[in-house]
């Protein structure tokens, strides 16, 4: 009896020995599968260009969610950096803005196109993009453009790492991308 006991004692402890060896690499991949440690202090670029905003769309993946700006010509200058609120340029208004945390980014891009017309009119200056159901981001809206630049603000979940960079394309064009990861 006392053989059968040690045995069903080893095999308990062998059992609850194990569970943590299967579980363990199981959440070192998860995390490690996401690389956002981006930290949350302001980022800018002072490129100068002629580039227009075209379009503003948003999309979600795995460990962040992104906003991209499509531009019209070459990437401009930028800056991204957490407020307490965003407010609509020159008028001084709030903008009302979703969610815990706000990002406010400036875009350097003419305010008219080469015809003299509005380059960016928004059909709904407080829902540039449609992000429901997204894990960080809780709303995009348009804060105005003067003198040259256009300012968003990005309502989210809580005041999360970000990341700001450009890419080329398409075309002639390209984009300004903001992620925001989903945790710290």
């Amino acid at each position: 009896m006392k053989l059968f006991h040690s045995v069903r004692t080893t095999i308990a402890l062998l059992a609850v020995a194990a569970v943590p060896v299967v579980a363990v690499p199981a959440t070192a991949s998860a995390a490690t599968g996401c690389q956002t440690a981006w930290g949350s202090l302001p980022e800018a670029s002072n490129r100068v260009s002629t580039a227009t905003l075209a379009t503003v769309r948003a999309g979600r993946h795995a460990c962040f969610d992104r906003v991209v700006f499509d531009l019209t010509g070459t990437p401009t200058a930028y800056s991204a950096h957490y407020v307490s609120n965003v407010y609509r340029d020159g008028a001084g208004h709030l903008v009302p803005l979703r969610g815990g945390a706000k990002l406010e980014i400036m875009l350097g891009v003419r305010e008219f196109d080469d015809d003299g017309h509005w380059a960016f009119e928004p059909a709904n200056d407080s829902e540039l993009a449609n992000v429901t159901g997204f894990r960080t981001l809780r709303q995009i809206g348009y804060a105005g453009s003067n003198e040259g630049a256009a300012w968003v603000g990005i309502g989210l979940r809580a005041r999360l790492p970000f990341r700001v960079f450009t890419l080329d394309g398409p075309g002639s064009g390209s984009r300004i991308v903001v992620d925001i990861a989903h945790r710290w």
